[in-house]
């Protein structure tokens, strides 16, 4: 597999996740893109460690950061941490949304046993908080699935499936979401979820100068919209 590389330097490995492709390596014993970069580097002559910084689901694409060694890992897992971190996505949702620009804030619960989430309250001792900000871009009119709007996501915080849970909890479900989005669970074909990762930025663990790396989606429905 080529890597579609972004960036690399001694500390850090910016990366294009493909959509569909695990960040690491999972029970499902599939390729994944953590295993493919330490076969690169290996390639290259280089001690193949890698420290995951975010992890994107395996249904989204977009920017993944590893660390390249451990003083990397250490630094940018506690940007992460203490939320220094500037993280962007696109998603493209069913519907319109009322309001424009929003802030959620929602208490989620992960679902171990079923490898989902759901929105609970405050009083769950099993919940943990979870914020976003979503901005709507453009919206459009489509044939088969009615009204679509692309959105820009703000992350603040970082919970298992944060922002599909969120959104549909909100009444935008993202287009093929076959978790949360009651339009797609049933559907056998398979879909490419319509979310991205679109911007990380963080300090450089060692410059420690502020640095973002970008992506833009190419699929179906993103190509509607012409980002």
């Amino acid at each position: 597999m080529k890597l579609n590389i972004l960036h690399e330097d001694k500390h850090i490995l910016c990366l294009i996740k493909p959509q569909g492709m695990p960040s690491q390596s999972d029970k499902t014993n599939d390729d994944d893109l953590m295993s493919e970069a330490e076969k690169y580097l290996s390639e290259k002559g280089e001690r193949p460690y890698l420290g995951l910084i975010q992890r994107l689901d395996r249904p989204v694409g977009g920017v993944i950061v590893y660390a390249k060694n451990e003083f990397a890992n250490k630094e940018l897992s506690r940007q992460v941490q203490q939320r220094e971190t500037q993280k962007e996505y696109y998603a493209v949702v069913c519907g319109e949304a009322p309001i424009k620009e929003a802030v959620l804030e929602d208490y989620l619960k992960k679902l171990k046993t079923i490898n989902m989430s759901k929105v609970t309250s405050s009083e769950d001792k099993a919940a943990k908080p979870a914020k976003l900000k979503y901005e709507v871009l453009k919206t459009v009119l489509t044939e088969e699935y009615g009204m679509l709007s692309l959105l820009k996501i703000t992350l603040y915080t970082g919970r298992h499936h944060q922002i599909r849970v969120q959104l549909s909890n909100a009444g935008l479900p993202i287009w093929g979401d076959n978790k949360y989005n009651k339009a797609f669970v049933k559907k056998k074909e398979f879909t490419s979820i319509a979310l991205w990762s679109h911007k990380f930025g963080f300090k450089h663990p060692k410059t420690k100068e502020y640095v973002e790396f970008r992506s833009l989606p190419d699929s179906y429905p993103f190509t509607l919209f012409n980002i």
